[in-house]
């Protein structure tokens, strides 16, 4: 997109090849700005609009030894949206039980009434602050209400209660979280406004300008993520194009939730820069363009064990057994996202019908060619969408394949 600006010129020399008159004259040329571009493009964006450069003179500024800012991060009511509010502390944290408890108002976020508005804040888990630095935290909290009980969006409760049931069997998990860039219109990022982008085939892990949108969000947010202390394996630009791929793991217990969603709150924050909206709906465009899910792949100590291809088959034959209730915990409305995405079309299996194969991504639960050859490994369960809660899938892998529930 170019711009033109006037430049007036004082002399004959400026240009080779052009004669001018002995006074100064007015040309126009054409040059490429990219924040211009950027307001172009996303001209309903107010953070687009924003010259972020003159927050750096503030955040030089020295910050005392003794202070720190801590970023208290949580779910809200929504069981999607992240919300966040800072407080400063004297010390830097080692542990999360170092850090206070803290309250916020409830009936803001979906999660109370103003009569009854206080919830608890505490603090699970801690990861270095990438956009403020030096010894400044983010904090992950669960929310519980006033009776100290946990909310109705607070799933880490109970799945670090069944993590711990089984952590002879040290669980692990791989969470490919697939989400889509958007316009502050609501299209995805790049697109044509009245029409549609060439048909799927180029963008997969493609390079070029006419196949990738938005790469400086993703490798900004992967930078960030490994500064926070993120286990970020790996990215991947996705089959629709503007739709990008991030995954975390693998980890053990508990922290592969509390790594996703840190890594989700980064994301929202670094595209937040960038004035582009960050979409994890796990079917945002209809008809024949690729959904987004968050691939879960699922391993025990057993499972890795030699011959431990025989424990997987034994979890896949479990899991054939409880598969509404997996599609009920595998989106934050029981299903009703999950129904637009598994069409059993654009590589995914159908919501009604549980299915298992080797290296078959029309499946519901998919065992990788290595591990068919190995015969030990993992699986991988390819149900959850976009939006899922972790804790709550991997909750429901770990009641139904160890826990025999």
């Amino acid at each position: 997109m170019s711009s033109n600006i006037l430049v007036k010129l004082c002399g004959t020399k400026f240009l080779k090849n052009v004669v001018f008159d002995r006074k100064p004259k007015w040309i126009t040329v054409g040059r490429s700005f990219s924040i211009t571009m950027s307001r172009v493009i996303l001209r309903e964006s107010p953070n687009a609009a924003l010259d972020k450069t003159l927050l750096n003179k503030y955040l030089d500024l020295p910050q005392p030894e003794n202070k720190i800012q801590a970023k208290y991060i949580w779910i809200d009511g929504t069981g999607e949206s992240l919300r966040s509010k800072t407080r400063t502390v004297d010390f830097v944290p080692k542990h999360p039980s170092d850090l206070p408890i803290w309250t916020f108002d409830g009936s803001s976020t979906y999660q109370a009434d103003g009569a009854n508005s206080d919830i608890f804040l505490c603090p699970v888990a801690i990861y270095n602050d990438p956009f403020r630095r030096g010894n400044n935290k983010l904090v992950l909290c669960d929310t519980y209400y006033s009776d100290m009980t946990p909310t109705t969006s607070n799933k880490r409760s109970k799945c670090n209660q069944a993590m711990e049931a089984i952590k002879d069997e040290d669980p692990w998990f791989g969470i490919e979280q697939e989400y889509t860039f958007l316009d502050f219109d609501g299209r995805p990022l790049g697109w044509p406004k009245n029409g549609f982008p060439k048909p799927q085939g180029p963008y997969y892990c493609g390079v070029g300008a006419d196949k990738v949108i938005g790469r400086e969000i993703v490798e900004a947010h992967y930078r960030a993520c490994l500064y926070a202390g993120v286990k970020i394996a790996g990215t991947n630009a996705e089959v629709m194009p503007s739709q990008w791929e991030f995954q975390v793991g693998p980890c053990s217990g508990i922290s592969a939730g509390d790594d996703l969603w840190i890594a989700r709150f980064i994301l929202h924050r670094v595209a937040e820069e960038f004035g582009v909206v960050v979409s994890l709906d796990p079917k945002i465009m209809d008809g024949s363009w690729n959904g987004a899910g968050a691939h879960t792949n699922f391993s025990t100590k057993s499972m890795r064990a030699e011959n431990g291809i025989a424990e997987i088959e034994k979890a896949i034959d479990k899991l054939s057994k409880q598969h509404l209730r997996h599609i009920q915990a595998y989106d934050p409305r029981g299903g009703k996202d999950n129904e637009r995405r598994l069409t059993g079309k654009c590589e995914t299996s159908s919501i009604y019908d549980f299915s298992a194969g080797v290296a078959n991504r029309n499946v519901s639960i998919r065992i990788p060619r290595g591990v068919a050859e190995e015969k030990k490994g993992y699986l991988e369960d390819r149900r959850p969408s976009s939006n899922c809660d972790p804790y709550s899938v991997c909750h429901a892998l770990v009641r139904t394949c160890v826990l025999n529930e």
